[in-house]
């Protein structure tokens, strides 16, 4: 970027926002900062707009900054696009709304993963992208041989729709990313909560109960909206007791709680599209009172 001349900067728009944005001199004077400062502030977003540097430029010069074939790219809350339309009908405003996807994504959170590569949580759970990736069909970060079927660009491309539909733009398209990442509604109103809600932390919930000589084994359902990491702690009579995370059958062990002192066990796991999933304590020497504290995504 350094042989490119650039104007622009910090720009107060009519929002109230400050966005920063740079446009080249190889542009033609129209294109200004300030018309697309107040683009982007109008888009759909939360407060991560203030940390966007947006640079728009040529053809030859954004690929000289991303890449051979590139129309924008995306990297630590800079974004860079072409500022004219190109040849083949594409704008500005399509490849600036998908870039400004992944800023969303690189300012979300969704633990175990990162966000930007799987997506933001809302999302990344409605559409099972934890699922397709142990079945081999998603494929984080790949901007190579399966860029179709990168989560993080299907974000990217979903975020860019939702923006569309905001604007009454019926005419838009679909072609980078495979028509199997195409959203449907649910998968847009995750969309729309992850950009005006954004998940921040999990839930916690308590359990109590009392195993006896008759009731050997306790069986606690536990609700699983969104996928992410999981973690229990028991605390049990003697550490003789089997504390498991079942799988929606009620029978399969998906994790073994672990010892942590003689009388507390801890567990583990990451939730991967059940929406249910059992705590299972089996009492194996001293019956007596139990207590169960889950966090779930």
């Amino acid at each position: 970027m350094a042989d490119i001349a650039w104007r622009g900067g910090p720009i107060t728009t009519s929002t109230g926002e400050i966005v920063t944005v740079y446009v080249s001199d190889s542009l033609d004077p129209s294109v200004t900062p300030e018309s697309w400062a107040e683009f982007a502030a109008h888009l759909v977003h939360g407060p991560e707009i203030s940390k966007l540097v947006a640079r728009l430029a040529t053809l030859d010069e954004v690929q000289q900054i991303c890449g051979a074939r590139a129309l924008g790219c995306y990297g630590e809350n800079e974004l860079v696009s072409v500022g004219e339309t190109l040849i083949d009908g594409t704008t500005p405003d399509e490849i600036i709304r998908h870039e400004y996807g992944h800023h969303i994504a690189y300012n979300r959170v969704n633990p175990p993963w990162v966000a930007v590569d799987w997506g933001p949580k809302y999302w990344a759970s409605s559409v099972g992208v934890c699922a397709r990736v142990k079945g081999g069909s998603a494929y984080p970060g790949d901007e190579g041989l399966h860029y179709d079927q990168n989560p993080g660009e299907a974000w990217a491309e979903t975020y860019r729709l939702l923006d569309e539909s905001k604007n009454a733009i019926t005419t838009a398209s679909w072609r980078i990313v495979a028509p199997n990442w195409f959203p449907n509604a649910p998968a847009l109103q995750a969309a729309e909560r992850d950009v005006s809600q954004p998940w921040a932390t999990g839930t916690t919930t308590s359990y109590h109960g009392r195993l006896t000589k008759s009731r050997k084994a306790w069986l606690i359902a536990v609700q699983t909206p969104l996928d992410g990491s999981l973690s229990l702690t028991a605390t049990v009579p003697t550490a003789g007791y089997d504390v498991a995370l079942v799988a929606p059958n009620r029978r399969t062990v998906l994790a073994r709680g672990f010892s942590s002192g003689t009388r507390k066990k801890r567990l583990v796991s990451t939730v991967c599209g059940q929406r249910t999933l059992f705590v299972r304590l089996t009492e194996k020497s001293l019956p007596g009172r139990v207590s169960v504290t889950v966090s779930t995504p």
